[in-house]
């Protein structure tokens, strides 16, 4: 197996992950929080998804899915289209109100991209140097590893929460 099926293979688990975490649930589950300062699931997935589409289309050098497809008008949030939601104070990540179709559509978009973009990588692309900020600077194999683990543990920490409401709700059921 080489590199570049390596990386399809992990951000190909990255959709079933977020699926399996907002699939079946209502608004008002994907929104609540576990408490006042929490991400809410849709905030984690919403996020995730940008992560994965800002940094991917900047390595790539594409539009971002998100202008260039239309999701940014479809979700019709209040902040710049620029927002990927880092660094978000407690009432910005309130403001995250989607439906579950709306997110896991805008993942399974950016993620076909992403997946484009991965196969048709050599292993060699994979030292290109991609941010000079960092000492040592970041290549691209870092770069796609770093989203990677990013996005799996937001789709995770989401999972949890859908667990923590489900319990929460049935034990008052």
């Amino acid at each position: 197996m080489d590199s570049k099926d390596l990386l399809l293979d992990l951000y190909g688990r990255i959709p079933d992950a977020v699926h399996a975490a907002v699939d079946g649930l209502d608004d008002e589950t994907l929104a609540a929080r576990l408490d006042p300062g929490a991400n809410s699931i849709a905030w984690l997935v919403w996020h995730l998804a940008r992560v994965q589409d800002d940094h991917v289309s900047e390595v790539a050098g594409t539009e971002q899915t998100w202008v260039a497809d239309g999701w940014a008008r479809r979700f019709a949030l209040p902040f710049a289209d620029g927002e990927t939601g880092y660094g978000f104070s407690a009432e910005q990540v309130g403001q995250v109100r989607v439906g579950a179709d709306l997110l896991a559509g805008y993942l399974d978009a950016v993620h076909q991209r992403t997946t484009g973009y991965l196969a048709g990588l050599s292993a060699a692309d994979l030292d290109r140097v991609v941010d000079v900020r960092w000492d040592p600077p970041v290549t691209l194999g870092v770069r796609l590893v770093s989203v990677a683990d990013d996005d799996l543990e937001h789709a995770a920490q989401a999972a949890y929460v859908r667990g923590v409401l489900e319990r929460t709700a049935a034990a008052r059921d």
